[in-house]
């Protein structure tokens, strides 16, 4: 009668056991008294057991079915004490899952803002639009959404593009707050920025706070001097550079060269491409042949160009006889202009087109208009006045103030003719007479944008336009004279170069 003792035992430990693994067993502890187990004895809700085989006999029926049931019921207790925390868990999680419900709509919604705003700055820089693009990136940065590098890059490179040095400015100022401490060649694009814009005061600023410097930043310097026809200004800063116990590269003698041909110093040019070989051990290459041949050739030294092509010590490219070809007949050497040609055909008959063959000048490809997808329009000048951008054409009569910028445009002629100046009317290719021809000058595009702006500008402050095809001489001219009477600067950017207009000078020393 003692058989099945054992068997009940066994089942009572799995059943602790089973208790012992339940994660809140301390819990189960509290709430109920745990059973105790003795030799031969054990009390608890499956039965009474005692050594007394008599009682166990009497309760043998009742207690297996006492135990089954109990036992049912201990393992539902137990089921319910191990899923409750997992009910709890559920519940937290749903919970949890409401809040993260009731959040994220308004999460997704600042993101989807925020990219929907980078993408309108993409769109804006890609359709050359800077001063909506620079509103977006002020939004942006007061909204704490931070803008990469390479957007603003991209940005930077539009400023230069349309020329809008306000504009510019306020992206200095955001890429100083918002990604500093600047690499160098950050620095550097925000020089060559600048340098587009036809601002040297704000360059040499960049430049002089630059902490670190390489050659990059030293020859985008003394180009884009020598661009802007500050020609003795990059001669010193070379000068400068190589004080500094600096050792120059190849391509800063290329900015050297242009700017001796600006200044037109052809023996300081020879100097400096005697130095490259002879100091800096720098072999000189074709395009350093071609920049020779165009400063000598610029400052009319055709015969000596000639000399140091012949001279050379390799075969001189097409480039080299094509440059020689155009300075000859710009200054009005024909032969040797056409012997020029001859060579130029041998080497690569395309070079040549119908201009060419002819002997007359042909048209660069940055006389040209050129249409690009960066909205830039063909035959027009740009005005930036007070962050706003006015477009003019020859004879434009479709602006608002057009009888105010005419009226200042007759209203300045008169001085001007007391000043010396006299309309030349080869510049009108129409066949009209000669006082249409000298009213059609008074309308080119240059001189309408800058009479609205000696209209709406501050008094004393300078005038920058833009002009996507080369100044004509009349208007240089002009130009000059205008700067004189009125006691201005006029900074224009033509497809050639900058010019500069002060007390009736240009920068460019009447060659452009």
């Amino acid at each position: 009668m003692y058989r099945r003792k054992p068997q009940v035992l066994l089942l009572v430990k799995q059943l602790e056991i089973r208790a012992r693994r339940n994660p809140l067993m301390n819990l189960i502890q509290n709430v109920g008294q745990r059973q105790q187990l003795s030799n031969y004895h054990y009390t608890g809700n499956v039965g009474t057991y005692q050594n007394s085989p008599s009682v166990y006999q009497q309760n043998q029926i009742a207690g297996q079915y006492q135990f089954a049931k109990s036992l049912e019921q201990y393992q539902q207790n137990l089921d319910v004490v191990q899923i409750q925390p997992n009910l709890n868990n559920i519940q937290t999680s749903i919970v949890a899952s409401q809040a993260l419900t009731d959040i994220k709509p308004e999460e997704e919604t600042a993101a989807s803002k925020s990219i929907a705003a980078l993408e309108e700055l993409d769109n804006f820089v890609k359709e050359g639009k800077v001063k909506e693009a620079v509103e977006v990136l002020g939004l942006l940065e007061r909204q704490c959404v931070p803008v990469d590098l390479p957007r603003i890059l991209q940005l930077m490179q539009a400023c230069g593009e349309v020329k809008a040095l306000e504009h510019a400015k306020v992206v200095h100022e955001h890429i100083v707050r918002s990604l500093s401490p600047l690499k160098v060649s950050t620095y550097n694009r925000i020089l060559r920025m600048y340098w587009e814009c036809g601002s040297m005061r704000d360059a040499f600023d960049v430049f002089d706070s630059m902490r670190q410097r390489n050659l990059t930043s030293w020859d985008t310097m003394i180009t884009w001097l020598a661009k802007n026809d500050f020609g003795e200004d990059a001669i010193d800063l070379f000068s400068r550079f190589k004080q500094a116990g600096l050792k120059p590269d190849g391509q800063m003698f290329i900015g050297v060269f242009f700017a001796c041909s600006v200044l037109g110093d052809t023996i300081e040019g020879m100097l400096h491409f005697e130095s490259m070989s002879k100091d800096f051990c720098i072999a000189p290459s074709m395009e350093h042949y071609v920049s020779m041949v165009d400063m000598l050739g610029s400052s009319g030294h055709l015969d000596e160009a000639l000399e140091f092509i012949e001279k050379m010590p390799v075969d001189p490219s097409v480039d080299v006889w094509e440059k020689l070809m155009n300075l000859c007949r710009i200054h009005g050497d024909l032969e040797l202009g056409d012997r020029c040609a001859e060579l130029v055909e041998q080497l690569d008959p395309a070079r040549l087109n119908e201009q060419s063959k002819a002997g007359l000048i042909p048209a660069d490809s940055s006389d040209l208009p050129v249409e690009k997808e960066k909205g830039k329009l063909a035959n027009k000048d740009l005005l930036s006045v007070r962050n706003s951008v006015h477009e003019y054409r020859a004879g434009d009569t479709s602006h608002p103030e057009t009888d105010r910028i005419y009226a200042q445009i007759r209203g300045l002629k008169a001085h001007m003719r007391e000043a010396g100046y006299v309309p030349d009317p080869r510049f009108v290719l129409h066949d009209i007479d000669q006082e249409s021809k000298e009213e059609a000058l008074l309308a080119h595009s240059e001189r309408l944008a800058l009479s609205h702006g000696l209209l709406t500008s501050p008094a004393r402050a300078t005038i920058r336009i833009i002009k996507n095809l080369r100044v004509c001489g009349d208007c240089h001219n002009a130009l000059k004279i205008m700067s004189k009477i009125v006691g201005r600067e006029f900074i224009i950017r033509d497809a050639k170069r900058f010019h500069h207009f002060k007390n009736g000078m240009c920068t460019c020393n009447d060659f452009w």
